[in-house]
């Protein structure tokens, strides 16, 4: 591992944990003693993307973080949760497929997490990926939502 301060290319891990997805090192520099961290993510296969149209592209997960995070802005969700979110449908992509997605089994994943999270970043979400064309399809999607919700009673009940 090179590192980041004075490009010498020897380094000694003084830490190593596991994340979610990822292992996290803390590294010292032979050279110039710099401690730095580097996180160790397996290298899948690449997964290709099936758009509605038909073409193919590779998977990026910075795809669904910008999504979700135009969906999220001012609202109460941490980055965390969208980094969960993130983990979660990235998980469910390489558990389910090999070499094509399509990319509404993505949609419909972070669809799902997201309704459980923040109703109104589900809406916005919704919206873009289903592709709202006027207020009436909001109000269906939001007919459904609360006839899911007087079906399902609040903990307070």
């Amino acid at each position: 591992m090179m590192c980041p301060y004075c490009r010498f290319d020897e380094s000694k891990v003084v830490d190593s944990r596991t994340t979610q997805d990822s292992v996290r090192r803390r590294r010292e520099c032979l050279k110039c003693n710099r401690r730095f961290t580097t996180y160790e993510r397996i290298d899948e296969a690449t997964v290709k993307v099936v758009k509605k149209d038909k073409s193919r592209v590779p998977f990026e997960r910075d795809k669904i973080r910008v999504g979700l995070e135009k969906a999220c802005y001012k609202r109460p969700v941490s980055e965390e949760q969208i980094e969960l979110i993130i983990a979660n449908v990235e998980a469910k992509i390489y558990e389910n497929y090999e070499r094509e997605v399509p990319s509404q089994y993505i949609g419909e994943c972070v669809f799902a997490a997201l309704k459980g999270i923040d109703q109104v970043s589900f809406v916005r979400f919704a919206s873009v990926y289903r592709e709202f064309k006027d207020v009436s399809d909001f109000v269906e999607e939001l007919s459904v939502m609360l006839q899911e919700r007087q079906r399902t009673p609040s903990a307070t009940e």
